[in-house]
């Protein structure tokens, strides 16, 4: 068990625990930017750290012998080998079923992503059920692949835990903190207004998907699905941009303040000025 803290990008530190007592298999699922790689590496180090008896940055830790440590993060090919992305995930992957005991420590981050939506799926289903039954390791499985968290009613140490987050104003907020439970979305289009896809691009994304989710629910059989989506999909049905947004000049003022470094002077002087700003704009 390891109490572990993360500082997130101008924040405090952001505690989490994992407990992985008897053999526990934690699927860890949430947005990209949550943080699951981060918390899947960190407690991969706490462990190698661990063993060499070396200082552990935890407030408590209670840590068995690990005799290996396996980890199957990132996304990369092998030009010079000839080796795609996938087949480069797959070889460790096996790597790692292969060669992991009762006493290895097993970090795996989004296997199947590289192929095919159901092809992943299953190669994903099947590696937890490897990780399981055969191996008993402690491990953790990061996925987007939330049909997996099901696993938790069949395999007795498989365990859901998510990445929390919120929503405020249409905006995700990203907390960084594991709890107990699984996402219930990805939430991959607000990701990508953060990295700064245009509008149009963004909106259309929405429009897509919404058509996809209503399909999906809709009880299709998966091997027709796909194809009844796209033959249906309003290909050239794309929505108008929003219009501009009306810049307020109040808003970039607030924008510019930081109340914890105003004298109470500069405070006064602030209301001030931004009621003579919006009296102005009131005439105008």
């Amino acid at each position: 068990m390891v109490e572990t803290h993360v500082r997130a990008s101008g924040a405090v530190f952001v505690e989490n625990d994992c407990d992985l007592t008897s053999g526990g298999l934690w699927l860890v699922t949430g947005p990209n930017m949550g943080g699951k790689s981060t918390f899947l590496r960190q407690n991969a180090l706490i462990a190698i750290l661990a063993q060499m008896g070396s200082f552990v940055p935890a407030s408590r830790a209670h840590i068995g012998v690990v005799d290996r440590v396996f980890s199957r993060v990132g996304a990369a090919d092998d030009i010079g080998g000839g080796r795609s992305t996938f087949m480069v995930e797959m070889v460790e992957t096996a790597a790692i079923l292969n060669r992991a005991t009762s006493r290895s420590l097993v970090i795996l981050d989004e296997i199947g992503r590289g192929t095919a939506t159901f092809d992943g799926l299953s190669i994903a289903w099947a590696a937890v059920e490897a990780l399981h039954n055969s191996t008993g390791c402690r491990a953790l499985f990061a996925t987007h692949f939330h049909e997996l968290t099901s696993l938790s009613k069949s395999l007795e140490r498989v365990t859901n835990h998510t990445m929390k987050v919120r929503e405020w104003e249409g905006e995700v907020v990203f907390l960084h903190e594991v709890a107990e439970g699984a996402a219930d979305r990805s939430y991959g289009i607000q990701v990508a207004r953060l990295a700064g896809l245009p509008e149009p691009v963004l909106a259309r994304a929405r429009q897509v998907l919404d058509l996809l989710e209503q399909r999906s629910s809709g009880g299709q059989g998966s091997s027709g699905h796909n194809i009844a989506v796209l033959d249906d999909l309003p290909l050239f049905a794309h929505q108008p941009p929003p219009p501009k947004a009306t810049v307020n000049p109040l808003h970039d003022m607030l924008d510019q303040v930081r109340p914890d470094d105003l004298t109470p002077r500069q405070a006064i002087d602030l209301i001030y000025e931004l009621k003579k700003t919006r009296d102005a704009a009131r005439r105008n």
